[in-house]
């Protein structure tokens, strides 16, 4: 980050409020409204940008067909009160579903957010963390079936290429982008592309490298 000029170094855990362990921490992570906020001003400016052109968006499975009422800040807070993820999945989580958008072509609308998050966040949880819960409990905290969870992953996986790994230099930038897209997110002129933050993942960025710190990468049966 730069104050005054100078460069100075910080670190993306602690200003997302992160635990470096990769254990669950009670209480609100600040990546919580931050991240909230990314995806709310992302689906302004995509649905304004769907509907003042003549371009159809890119239906997937994961759209509805309308807006959940929950909102995305409280669905956000929900997945991370009952699913006792790490606090590591939502940055891992936000990396999977830019990915996704990139390689499907798709736009981030108030459809499919919903259904996005909650795949995300569990494929995420059963990469990364050394325990989740199985798809039927993630069902029930997304407030979708069984065999719907089930098939949202296998589509999901399927899009990703299975590609789910995530380095560490990829990880810190992810923190460090979400701390300045989410402060900058109510500025009328911040611009938020299709995908959520910007720049497109290097060709390098999904492939195998050092794990986060204190993961194992252990997956969980449905």
């Amino acid at each position: 980050m730069m104050i005054k000029g100078k460069a100075v170094k910080s670190d993306p855990y602690a200003c997302l409020g992160i635990d470096k362990s990769g254990n669950w921490v009670p209480g609100a992570p600040r990546v919580l409204s931050l991240l909230s906020s990314i995806l709310e001003r992302s689906i302004q400016r995509n649905e304004k940008l769907v509907g003042g052109s003549r371009r159809m968006d890119v239906v997937t499975i994961f759209h509805g067909t309308k807006a959940p009422a929950l909102s995305i800040r409280q669905y956000v807070e929900r997945i991370f009160k009952y699913s006792k993820c790490s606090n590591s999945c939502f940055v891992v989580a936000l990396v999977y579903v830019d990915r996704f958008l990139e390689r499907m072509d798709a736009h981030l609308t108030s459809l499919n957010v919903h259904r996005l998050l909650i795949t995300s966040f569990m494929v995420a949880a059963k990469f990364i963390d050394d325990h989740c819960y199985n798809n039927a409990y993630y069902a029930k905290v997304g407030g979708v079936s069984t065999e719907e969870m089930n098939e949202l992953e296998m589509r999901f996986l399927f899009s990703l290429d299975f590609r789910l790994h995530v380095t560490t230099e990829v990880f810190n930038k992810y923190c460090l982008k979400i701390e300045r897209e989410g402060a900058a997110a109510y500025q009328p002129n911040q611009q938020i592309q299709g995908h959520l933050l910007g720049a497109r993942p290097k060709k390098d960025e999904t492939k195998r490298g050092p794990k986060l710190r204190g993961h194992r990468g252990r997956a969980c049966s449905t």
